[in-house]
């Protein structure tokens, strides 16, 4: 697969936990080797969708950088940046905005879940952001997107928005096309039929990679599994040991199969501590990497700023063009 140029964000929560880590960083550290021209955002402007104290919200941004970093994102191999550094996402926006229909915005399951824990009221913006998304995307030109199964529609719906864009202004951009994640969907491990959040508010469902070895036994242990011993993965069946079981081959390389041929005869007890031993190892290195780096604040912005500089310079000429395209000059 030739890959031209590749697009994705994080939205700053803070330290990432677990899934974000095996759903979608791991994956950019690996893309960042196969292709030339990798953009990774933090996505400030998608997360005011949530209410956010501004203090928490500057907190976040440096820890999430902090992190990505730590788990082996190099600036000197992609472009790493904060999204409102670069007005040009806001500006594109309001142009695709305003070739989307409002009903399939209405449709999509995010608007639908995240209105109701906003008492079924729900913002402009929480309802628009997959036209920012769409915006993000299409601002670079870029041609791949890793995403996760959840955000399949909102991918659908840029590569709708560039076919519409093009049809209506003249071929200019590239219909995006999805990289698609092959780790399985981590749990809660309270509840795994979820999948892991950080907002969750049960403590003890998710783990965070700067978690302490303590921290991520005890979570380990607590996970919810069922009253059978016998360690199998069978998601439907036993959604809980099944989660442990992709945690264990997703930390450590191997396959499902291989995981299930080492844990024979271990019971379910004896097989979390493993899972939580395999965690621990995994994430050791990146933690002590996250402390020195959230010690040293003004490099962290300069990384930011440096990226969207860069950004700034890949975007200018195709917004313009964009601008021409339109009728603003």
């Amino acid at each position: 697969m030739v890959m031209d140029r590749i697009f994705s964000g994080i939205q700053p929560t803070g330290t990432p936990h677990l899934g974000n880590y095996l759903g979608a960083i791991q994956n950019w550290v690996n893309l960042q080797e196969e292709c030339n021209s990798v953009l990774y955002s933090i996505m400030d402007m998608h997360s005011l969708t949530m209410p956010k104290e501004p203090a928490d919200l500057r907190q976040n941004i440096l820890d999430t950088t902090a992190a990505i970093l730590a788990c082996g994102i190099d600036p000197k191999k992609c472009f790493l940046f904060r999204q409102s550094l670069v007005p040009e996402h806001a500006e594109l926006a309001w142009i695709l905005g305003c070739i989307t229909n409002v009903p399939r915005l209405l449709r999509l399951p995010q608007w639908k879940m995240k209105r109701a824990s906003q008492n079924n009221e729900g913002t402009v913006g929480l309802l628009t952001y997959p036209v920012l998304q769409a915006a993000d995307i299409l601002l670079y030109k870029s041609t791949h997107v890793p995403v996760g199964e959840d955000q399949i529609l909102h991918l659908e719906l840029a590569q709708d928005l560039a076919q519409h864009f093009n049809k209506k202004y003249g071929e200019f951009f590239p219909v995006p096309k999805a990289i698609l994640s092959t780790t399985k969907k981590i749990k809660s491990l309270r509840d795994p039929t979820a999948k892991m959040s950080k907002s969750d508010p049960q403590k003890l469902a998710t783990v965070n990679i700067a978690d302490s070895p303590d921290e991520i036994v005890l979570k380990l242990r607590k996970a919810v599994t069922d009253f059978t011993s016998e360690v199998t993965y069978d998601p439907d069946g036993r959604p809980g040991v099944s989660n442990l079981v992709s945690i264990h081959a997703a930390v450590t390389g191997l396959s499902i199969k291989e995981v299930l041929h080492q844990s024979a005869g271990l019971d379910t007890a004896q097989y979390k501590m493993v899972v939580a031993e395999a965690v621990i190892q995994k994430f050791a290195p990146i933690r002590n990497e996250i402390k020195k780096l959230q010690e040293d604040k003004s490099h962290l912005l300069k990384v930011l700023e440096n990226g969207a500089e860069k950004a700034k310079e890949l975007a200018a000429p195709i917004y313009q063009e964009i601008r021409r395209l339109v009728g603003f000059q």
